[in-house]
């Protein structure tokens, strides 16, 4: 069991620096390893007031001095083409963003890069329509390919997660991520914001953990009532260790049953 953590976007580089270590510090303890996680630019927000980030130059720059000086592999998302060169220099992991997860050309070409893709799989979509995204990316050659699991639309400004999702797009062989903080958005629920039900991450998590998944992926932050993107889904630093000791503990027994 792997996570992916972070704030949902650079707010700040001392910000960003404090948070990565904290959730070091927390896996460490736990014994599991870390990706992680935050944005450089959220191009997908709400409001067009809503807080970005700091853009792409300043972004890798942050995560640049995470990767070097806490020793953690990063992951950021691309929204743009013109984004891949920078970002595929410097980013362990890149994501294609639920939202995007169905833009041929925008695949083809970060699958290109050679690095690992993880692929968000949309709300809109069932999950054997992952098939068609995987073929997009092996196509060029490229097998480091992760399929994370978000929620699907469920109504207006809602998501439900259905568990069956992750046992099935694990038959598709290539390691399977749930997204445990952005399956409990309400998204656009705030008018021009999302809201969230962030009470809900560990039982979703645990959940999720018990169908045999290989990575947990957690919006992190130091007080997500003041988070500039996503805190009514995020957790903070102190929730997260007593909920990755139950989730450890799960995946033992879930994975030493076979």
């Amino acid at each position: 069991m792997v996570l992916v953590a972070g704030p949902c976007v650079i707010e700040g580089e001392e910000v960003t620096l404090r948070i990565a270590k904290g959730i070091k510090e927390i896996t460490s303890r736990v014994g599991m390893g870390l990706i992680f996680k935050s944005s450089y630019d959220k191009a997908n927000r709400s409001s067009i007031h809503s807080y970005r980030g700091p853009g792409l130059e300043e972004g890798l720059r942050i995560l640049g001095r995470v990767k070097e000086e806490l020793g953690l592999p990063v992951l950021s998302d691309v929204h743009r083409f013109e984004e891949i060169e920078k970002a595929s220099a410097l980013l362990d992991v890149i994501q294609i963003p639920a939202f995007l997860c169905r833009q041929t050309d925008l695949i083809l070409e970060v699958a290109r890069t050679g690095k690992p893709l993880n692929i968000k799989k949309g709300p809109f979509l069932a999950p054997w329509d992952m098939r068609n995204i995987i073929e997009k990316v092996t196509s060029t050659g490229n097998e480091n390919l992760i399929l994370t699991e978000r929620g699907t639309t469920f109504g207006y400004n809602n998501l439900v997660s259905d568990m069956r999702s992750l046992v099935i797009m694990r038959t598709f062989g290539y390691p399977v991520v749930y997204d445990a903080t952005h399956s409990v958005q309400l998204p656009g629920a705030g008018g021009d914001r999302s809201g969230g039900q962030r009470e809900l991450v560990p039982q979703l998590a645990r959940a999720a953990t018990a169908s045999g998944i290989d990575a947990l992926f957690m919006e992190v932050h130091e007080d997500p009532s003041k988070a500039l993107c996503d805190g009514a889904n995020s957790l903070s630093l102190d929730e997260v260790e007593p909920l990755l000791v139950q989730v450890k503990e799960i995946d033992r027994i879930v994975k030493d049953a076979g």
